[in-house]
């Protein structure tokens, strides 16, 4: 009889320190075996065979493996969907418990409650932690018990809940002799599941130097003022405690509301799940869309016309980072300039965004669009040359990103600015009216 063992399965905590699930697996009494599932389901919808996040993920993985065999142990990595790799593991392996952490994205529930009933039926615990956010689900309510709508009565709440027990670290290191002593295992290639390196540079996980001028600088797109650490609470190559520990050792209340917008947004797709297709304010879905596809393609690549929008969408395009900001600008203007779906640009984020984060995204979007919770109001429309005129006033991030403005003859505007809010208003106000 094979040695019992537990399996922590990694998923968005890619990290061996400070990390719930993989805490509690190594306090339990049976060996723990690392894992990594490529599941099919998700990469199947990259269409980018250099994807630079599979790359990001497949590199930390080299470096988690690594880490662990220093230390007798090993990474095992699967490909496949989680309902076809699991019967292989537990014919390979005499599994006695399953730990992980959280996660709030439909698809992932759905799927960690179909494995919860499988391991149930094969005699396995199945123990899942809150992990990647502060405050979860309804840690954060009304007086009624009812979650919160609107951000800042939430972030007061927020605010006033916080304390050291929350951004404690787990000590994970203590018990890590209790990880399950193996030779290493097969490490998959990337050609194996379909995909090659990215030539793309990833951010580093070090901020503390941003912090002290976040606040005054973050809005303005040309400086290196902001964090870049997206990509590593996404993927938890960063503690989200550790983040938040930092901010309050470094008194950056400004970038802790950032964070905290984070953990509200994950609150909102956790407790209105519908928001995912669907505005969170259901008038809004009466909105006539022109959805011209002509329209949409010059947004993508580019081709607008307004500087601030080009250069915005050239930055994401190339690096795979928009700068905040900038991502405010360009939502709104495909929304209420071009009068284009707003799902259709959150596809299109989703498909190159470094930090993609489905709540977060999703959150974003209907804010610029004014359909979301806590939205910004319909009639509340950003000009896109004003907004140059005040973050980038000296057009080092338009020339920098979209350099063909130097010249004095470039691309006119696909859209005139007075015509397009004056239509927005009509049409907004049409579709709030029926």
């Amino acid at each position: 009889m094979n040695k019992e063992i537990s399996i922590c399965w990694l998923r968005r905590d890619l990290r061996l320190d400070d990390q719930a699930a993989l805490y509690h697996a190594l306090k339990g009494n049976a060996p723990v075996l690392l894992l990594f599932i490529f599941d099919r389901k998700i990469l199947d919808d990259l269409h980018d065979p250099k994807d630079p996040r599979v790359t990001f993920i497949y590199r930390t993985l080299q470096e988690l493996n690594t880490k662990l065999q220093q230390k007798g142990s090993s990474l095992l990595i699967k490909y496949g969907t989680p309902e076809q790799v699991w019967p292989e593991i537990l014919q390979s392996y005499t599994v006695k418990s399953v730990y992980t952490n959280h996660d709030y994205e439909p698809y992932a529930m759905e799927r960690d409650d179909s494995l919860a009933e499988y391991l149930r039926s094969e005699s396995i615990s199945f123990h899942t932690y809150k992990d990647q956010v502060i405050f979860e689900k309804k840690e954060i309510v009304k007086t009624d018990g009812k979650p919160y709508t609107v951000f800042t009565p939430y972030f007061r709440q927020w605010r006033l809940k916080l304390n050291s027990f929350y951004v404690k670290a787990y000590p994970v290191e203590k018990y890590q002799k209790n990880l399950f002593q193996t030779p290493p295992l097969p490490f998959l290639k990337l050609t194996e599941i379909g995909f090659e390196e990215s030539p793309l540079q990833f951010p580093s996980v070090s901020f503390e130097d941003k912090l002290a001028a976040y606040e005054e600088r973050r809005d303005f797109p040309a400086d290196d003022a902001t964090t870049h650490i997206g990509i590593h609470l996404r993927f938890g190559t960063i503690s989200i405690r550790e983040a938040v520990a930092k901010a309050i050792q470094a008194n950056a209340e400004k970038w802790l509301s950032e964070l905290a917008w984070r953990d509200f947004y994950m609150m909102i797709l956790a407790n209105f799940p519908h928001t995912l297709t669907q505005s969170f304010k259901p008038a809004y879905d009466q909105i006539r869309w022109l959805n011209n596809l002509s329209d949409f393609e010059a947004w993508k690549n580019g081709k607008t016309g307004y500087p601030i929008v080009d250069a915005g969408m050239n930055q994401l395009n190339q690096t795979g980072y928009m700068h905040n900001r900038v991502r405010m600008i360009a939502a709104s203007f495909l929304t209420k300039h071009l009068l284009i779906d707003w799902r259709w640009g959150e596809a299109y984020f989703a498909e190159k965004l470094l930090d993609y984060e489905l709540a977060s995204n999703v959150g974003g979007w209907q804010w610029a669009c004014g359909c979301g919770n806590d939205a910004a109001p319909y009639f509340r429309i950003f000009n896109p040359e004003l907004q140059a005129k005040k973050f980038d006033p000296g057009n080092e991030y338009i020339f920098r990103w979209a350099p063909e403005y130097k010249q004095e003859k470039h691309v006119q505007p696909i859209v005139e600015h007075a015509f397009a809010r004056e239509r927005i208003l009509r049409v907004y106000g049409a579709a709030l009216k029926e």
